[in-house]
């Protein structure tokens, strides 16, 4: 066998899911069992399972077929990337449908392993987890829109509360309105009336999961001309999306930008995630609609991980990660990361929990871009950061640790570059990316990117806002113009008095 790649966890085993929805179905083969999943390999197909289900009562005869034979090539892909375990759920179709169970022992033959039909309180289950891996922490309502339905479930940190399913899922209604989205929304609104958690979630966060909202989220972003195409963690304001909403649920597209990125399949039940997001709105008041990237599939993974494994922050672990598979020394960012976070202490500069988490990933994450040209290190760092399938971490926060990482290599004072991602980021964050940035360059040059310096390293109070940095005397040698420029540099942006120095004695 041909041994993995470097760029690969060499702890790691693959493994696949794969998720036989109403509308979709999708193999995701990953790198392993992780606190923060990478994907090997990803794969779906828009099968239409539940097409005609509420008429007919059964899945659709053509999309059995055309599931069938994608099934036999998700096995195959699976047993290629060397997947050591294949895990297999369905979803509201397979458990509704009369031939449901057919299908699923057919499938079941196909794939050599046993097929979990997942109840709807499990399908409501497992998308809350996907949320509760997702965000650190989540708080709110979490709700998975599929082809065939509904779930809504309250999260709070790791605490999943009340849930509902709902005959919600587009598909359905698109088959319940007979493709007139107007003659959907009383039946939408009637069903909500029953998802009394909703009230609970007032003024929280409602997440929203699913492939027709993300779809519905990218074309915000289009329409807005977001700076950044990340859709985990993209945030929607309700009331200033509500005419985007009104205008999709009217299936007006020719009007919306970036229509046309969107499959026609997927397209035509647009109007249906709007018209149950904005009834939802209505229903809950939520302050913000945040779009989740990780559902059932993700929480199913996320529930394979020890009680341990699950309490660690999926940012940091995936920060970590980057830094062992690309920085020169693993090491050497930890210490960045311990180091900054003394000196700002030193500094009297406090920080939120999350702030001090991205400060902490940011130093991980300082020296992915080594190997770059050097003119190009900082626009690389940045471009793999603010792209990066990061969970745990917001869209400023994503900005702040491109951006100091940016700062490190390209320099502090230059105010035309990234100018797209700057608007992502709030003025604090603006001015401690440069901050850290600042301090990065510091201590880079005393330490030539190698362990075992920065540790040793120690401010020492000279008066107000007066600090000198000592080099321990048997690192005399590192001691010279560069890391003098670099402390005035730093000084500066801090607003301190800054010096450099060899320890006396």
């Amino acid at each position: 066998m041909i041994a993995n790649s470097q760029g690969r966890l060499q702890d790691r085993r693959p493994l696949s899911i794969i998720d036989i929805g109403s509308n979709s179905i999708r193999l995701v083969i990953y790198e392993g069992i992780a606190r923060s999943p990478t994907v090997l390999f990803n794969e779906k197909m828009l099968a239409g399972l539940g097409r005609g289900i509420v008429s007919t009562g059964k899945l659709d005869p053509e999309a059995v077929l055309r599931a069938v034979e994608e099934l036999r090539r998700f096995r195959a892909l699976s047993e290629q990337a060397g997947s050591e375990q294949l895990y297999v759920i369905a979803t509201a179709a397979a458990r509704e449908a009369e031939n449901g169970p057919d299908f699923i022992h057919r499938a079941e033959d196909i794939l050599g392993t046993d097929i979990r039909v997942l109840s709807g309180r499990e399908e409501a289950y497992y998308s809350a987890l996907g949320v509760i891996s997702a965000f650190h922490p989540a708080n709110g309502i979490a709700g998975d829109l599929g082809g065939g339905s509904l779930e809504l479930v309250d999260v709070a940190e790791e605490t999943i509360g009340d849930g509902i399913t709902l005959p919600l899922g587009g598909l359905r209604l698109q088959d319940l309105s007979k493709n007139a989205p107007a003659a959907a929304t009383r039946f939408v609104r009637e069903q909500l009336e029953r998802a009394s958690l909703l009230q609970g979630g007032r003024g929280r966060t409602f997440y929203a999961v699913g492939g027709t909202w993300r779809n519905l989220a990218r074309l915000h972003m289009e329409m807005s001309d977001y700076p950044l195409s990340v859709m985990h963690h993209y945030e929607l304001d309700p009331e200033a999306s509500a005419g985007f909403l009104r205008q999709v649920s009217k299936g007006e597209f020719d009007k919306i930008k970036g229509i046309d990125r969107v499959s026609k399949s997927r397209r035509a039940l647009l109007p249906y995630g709007a018209i149950v997001l904005q009834e939802i709105v209505e229903a809950m008041k939520p302050s913000s609609i945040v779009v989740s990237a990780l559902g059932v599939r993700e929480g199913f993974l996320y529930s394979l991980l020890s009680p341990q494994e699950q309490r660690a922050d999926p940012l940091i672990s995936a920060a970590e990660e980057l830094a062992l598979l690309r920085a020169r020394s693993v090491t050497h960012a930890r210490e960045l990361a311990d180091w900054s976070g003394t000196t700002f202490a030193a500094f009297g500069i406090e920080e939120t929990e999350n702030e001090a988490r991205y400060r902490r990933a940011a130093c991980l994450l300082a020296d992915i871009g080594w190997r770059a040209h050097p003119e190009y290190r900082g626009t690389q760092s940045l471009n793999i950061i603010a792209h990066a399938s990061f969970i745990g971490v917001d869209h400023p926060g994503r900005a702040f640790i491109a951006l100091a990482n940016l700062y490190r290599h390209e320099g502090i004072f230059d105010e035309t570059i990234a100018s797209e991602i700057k608007r992502l980021a709030t003025p604090r964050l603006l001015d401690r990316a440069r901050l850290l940035g600042a301090m990065l360059r510091v201590v880079y040059l005393l330490s030539a990117s190698m362990p075992n310096v920065i540790p040793r390293l120690r401010w020492e109070r000279r008066g107000d806002r007066a600090f000198t940095l000592l080099v321990p005397r048997d690192k005399a040698g590192l001691m010279g113009e560069r890391p003098d420029g670099r402390i005035a540099q730093l000084a500066k942006v801090a607003g301190m008095d800054l010096k450099l120095a060899v320890e006396e004695g």
